[in-house]
């Protein structure tokens, strides 16, 4: 199914049920769309924090003077995923006596309601993502999950691993 955002009204809850479209059923969604500005993926090779303005920035934002300007507004985490070693071979495919064995692997991290995904790189039980994920922070108690999946085209996503990560031992 295809849900057009731009249709729904933000900082509000709203029930969708879905009917979809290649099969039988439907899917019952809450969306919310809230501002969440500093949630972002970007490439290794570009890092907000090495530009000498956008960390000026930062410092200012999180100074003790604007302590109490939002309360909300605990700071921000910025998680790199740069690769996965030795993963566990999902797929096994091939004809007779040979047997390619592979995963098609992509990890997803959430904070919170916030989920960023990286792309998948198939064929490979070495994949390397190399991206940077940026998150609001707004409760310090929150837990950093990464995990790790197994792309698979007709069915869904098997999983690989996790690893849970309190922001207070960060």
């Amino acid at each position: 199914c295809q849900v057009d955002l731009s249709t729904l009204s933000k900082e509000q809850t709203h029930k969708l049920e879905m009917p979809l479209e290649e099969g039988e059923g439907y899917l019952v969604l809450l969306v919310t769309l809230t501002a969440s500005a500093a949630v972002t993926i970007s490439d290794l090779s570009i890092n907000s924090l090495e530009d000498q303005k956008e960390r000026e920035e930062i410092l200012k934002r999180y100074s003790p003077m604007m302590m109490f300007h939002n309360i909300s507004d605990v700071g921000f985490l910025q998680v790199k995923v740069i690769r996965a070693e030795a993963l566990m071979a999902a797929d096994v495919t091939g004809k007779d006596s040979f047997n390619f064995c592979k995963s098609d692997p992509f990890c997803v991290v959430e904070l919170n309601n916030d989920r960023l995904l990286t792309h998948t790189v198939y064929r490979n039980l070495n994949p390397e993502w190399n991206k940077i994920f940026t998150f609001n922070i707004k409760d310090i108690h929150s837990v950093l999950e990464v995990t790790v999946y197994d792309e698979d085209r007709d069915r869904s996503a098997d999983f690989l691993g996790k690893v849970a990560i309190p922001l207070l031992s960060v």
